[in-house]
């Protein structure tokens, strides 16, 4: 199971990291990062279970980027701010999505002035 995305003054844990495939072996419907070739059950399971961890941690480590860039782009300080509405239609999501995402994306923001820019990254 992976872990929950860390808050703040936790520390973010690295997951196993991501190999990227060769472009002959990405272009197979077949071929996902070499795990169909592994013969054992036990290797797979672990292998398997090291990519779903960095899959999530990926997309929640991508979430927080989401919300950070609604809250830029909602910023009321900025002449060009976009609303909650063209927020949702740019990045494929409904109104009140957007709107929770700004004001979570405020939130990391919050934390990231009151810790230093290091703790976004």
């Amino acid at each position: 199971m992976a872990e929950h995305t860390p808050r703040r003054n936790e520390p973010r844990l690295r997951p196993a990291p991501l190999l990227f495939e060769p472009t002959e072996a990405a272009c197979d419907p077949e071929h996902f990062f070499d795990l169909e070739s592994m013969d054992d059950p036990r290797a797979l399971l672990a292998r398997a279970t090291e990519l779903t961890q960095a899959f999530r941690a990926a997309a929640d480590r991508a979430v927080e980027y989401q919300a950070i860039a609604a809250a830029q782009l909602a910023d009321p300080r900025r002449f060009d701010r976009l609303t909650p509405a063209d927020i949702a239609e740019r990045a494929e999501w409904t109104e009140d999505y957007a709107k929770k995402m700004v004001e979570f994306g405020r939130d990391l923001l919050r934390g990231a002035e009151a810790s230093g820019p290091e703790s976004l990254g």
